[in-house]
């Protein structure tokens, strides 16, 4: 992939479009090995913006450091090393890149242990959240990437360049007159043959990502009220994934906007932890909405799954403060509904404004 010239659109497009490196600017540029490609075009570009470009380079593809985290003493966990949390203050940018080896990785790690070990740097972190450090996470094409996605590596590498390598400009145009729709009512109705679930909006604004800080974008989203969310949702047409871990046929059921009933098919006591980790847990952090053209199957990929054009997805956990969202736990968790299919829609006060996944007039 090193000869790819899409490598160099797309280091372009993360530094110049998505978070718009400042000359002076001090840039965590975090990725994978199997990244190297990417990661020193994007440090030359930043180099070129008058930056600095801070290369974080991992073994395994993710940010975590997966040996110490299994070994690391229990109080060690808890706290972030002082020039981490440092880092994570102080920084004005950054580009996490993920370029797996194995997308499993993290399944090595125990719960708790992760848990622990991502609620000490989540205090540090707080400025992604609420987008005052302005960052894009990507990935780059790996063989295990392609693997789950169960294509070759050369065609893997056109589906993640087609959907990213987008007029942004246009696709922000195009979404934003959904998202208006979305932002006028009150009330979203998600129906399908297995599901109906409603959820309020209050006044809180929806945002369009389109060149944003997930790359590829193509998806708007808000966090519905907390308290808010009443049916059923069931989950059966792709798997959910989560820190390395699969699960088949989620069902949940939600009464006074906290999940009441919960089941999965497969792994249904990993599902069970994850809504028992805290008080959050079983609450709504978002409702999104899949726009983007270039993704239309599904890829085990989160990133790339909850923008499949004509799906929703819904997020277990925090909520999301750009958007007003209240809600606090330690997951965040996209799970993606595909509603193309025959006989569901998506209401918004009672009027259906998209049908099968496709937008009515």
């Amino acid at each position: 992939m090193s000869g790819d010239p899409r490598v160099e659109r797309y280091a372009a497009l993360l530094v110049e479009t998505c978070i718009d490196v400042q000359p002076g600017w001090q840039v965590l540029v975090s990725g994978g090995i199997l990244a190297r490609p990417l990661l020193e075009e994007v440090s030359r570009l930043i180099a070129r913006r008058g930056a600095y470009a801070l290369q974080r380079v991992s073994t395994n593809g993710y940010g975590t450091n997966v040996p110490w985290v299994q070994e690391a003493p229990e109080a060690l966990l808890d706290t972030a090393a002082p020039i981490e949390a440092y880092a994570w203050e102080h920084v004005d940018g950054l580009v996490s890149v993920e370029a797996p080896e194995n997308t499993r990785e993290l399944a090595a790690v125990p719960q708790e242990r992760l848990m622990r070990y991502q609620r000490g740097l989540r205090a540090h972190q707080e400025r992604i959240f609420t987008h005052e450090l302005k960052w894009v996470g990507c990935q780059y094409p790996t063989p295990a990437l392609a693997q789950d996605a169960e294509l070759p590596l050369a065609e893997f590498a056109d589906f993640l360049y087609g959907a990213c390598l987008l007029d942004w400009g246009a696709e922000r145009e195009r979404m934003s007159r959904y998202a208006e729709l979305f932002e006028a009512a009150e009330e979203v109705r998600i129906v399908a043959p297995d599901t109906d679930l409603r959820l309020a909006l209050g006044d809180r604004p929806f945002f369009v990502d389109a060149g944003g800080a997930n790359m590829p974008g193509g998806e708007f989203f808000t966090s519905p009220l907390e308290d808010s969310a009443e049916g059923e949702i069931v989950f059966g047409e792709f798997p959910a994934v989560y820190v390395g871990r699969e699960v088949l046929g989620i069902r949940l059921r939600f009464d006074g906007g906290k999940v009441v009933d919960a089941s999965a098919d497969t792994n249904e006591e990993f599902l069970l932890e994850q809504l028992d980790l805290d008080d959050g847990a079983r609450r709504l952090g978002e409702l999104g909405i899949g726009c983007n053209p270039g993704i239309t199957r599904y890829m085990r990929n989160t990133l790339f799954d909850e923008k499949i054009d004509g799906t929703v997805h819904l997020a277990l956990g925090n909520g999301l403060p750009r958007v007003h969202g209240e809600n606090v736990s330690q997951i965040h968790w996209d799970i993606v509904k595909d509603v193309r299919r025959e006989g569901c829609r998506v209401e918004l006060d009672g009027k259906t404004v998209q049908e099968a996944g496709r937008w009515l007039p």
